[in-house]
């Protein structure tokens, strides 16, 4: 049987997930991706793909079954890549809208949090897991009161998860990028002026890759990060701590 880590990375047809697939796969990690549809990710780099809905726990839990099915072991990190966004203010989002935003961001992460722990239980073997929150959940930032309240709700899963696992040798942690260059940015991104006041926005300047935020995130799930565990890391730039020089 194969030595390597085995890595669930969900949403793995996104950019951060598709980038993320494509660092651990040329690591040697046995990747599974998991989307809705495996037909849509014949190119994303793994070792296995895995056709499930993850917003539901019967979804998540066949995720995980299939792994282990698969590649002989069931996953012992998780990458959870799943989301949406939604910019628009409360008062012009119907309640249909925000609960789709909670579906796709929260729910999934507590479906796919929660199969991934139970697999770990059952191991009796440690593991590392890193979620996808965002900066708007760290600073107000107008017009995203249903993806802020999604991705905040995120942040305190991880710290919760965190800190009941601890002594099971499971470590919880997540990213929380700022503007990514990514499919779901595309149509933000598609204007050179909105690409240039985007970039503007961040100290660091510019808008970041999603291989830049891929990379944090395998720091997260490697033994380099063994002591690092209920932290929600900004790679953003400096945006929710500095402010950029204006000149």
């Amino acid at each position: 049987m194969s030595t390597q880590p085995i890595v669930l990375i969900t949403g793995a047809r996104g950019g951060i997930g598709r980038a993320l697939s494509a660092q651990l796969h040329n690591e040697g990690w046995r990747v599974a991706a998991v989307g809705r549809d495996a037909a849509s990710m014949q190119d994303v780099p793994c070792a296995l793909r895995i056709s499930a809905d993850v917003t539901t726990p019967e979804g998540a839990a066949r995720a995980v079954s299939e792994c282990a099915e698969s590649l002989g072991d069931a996953p012992s990190h998780l990458a959870h890549c799943v989301g949406n966004t939604l910019i628009a203010p409360l008062h012009r989002t119907t309640p249909q809208q925000w609960r789709e935003v909670l579906r796709v961001n929260l729910d999934s992460a507590l479906c796919m949090l929660a199969a991934w722990v139970e697999s770990r239980r059952a191991a009796q073997q440690p593991g590392a897991a890193v979620m996808v929150s965002s900066v708007v959940a760290q600073i107000g930032v107008a017009n995203h009161e249903s993806i802020a309240a999604a991705k905040a709700g995120i942040e305190g899963l991880v710290r919760s998860a965190a800190a009941t696992y601890a002594p099971l040798g499971l470590r919880v942690n997540a990213v929380a990028p700022g503007m990514t260059d990514t499919p779901l940015t595309a149509g933000m991104l598609k204007m050179p002026a909105m690409r240039e006041g985007a970039g503007k926005q961040y100290p660091l300047g510019g808008v970041q890759t999603a291989d830049q935020i891929a990379q944090v995130m395998a720091w997260l799930l490697s033994d380099a990060a063994s002591r690092i565990t209920g932290q929600c890391i900004a790679v953003d730039g400096g945006f929710t701590t500095i402010r950029p020089l204006v000149k």
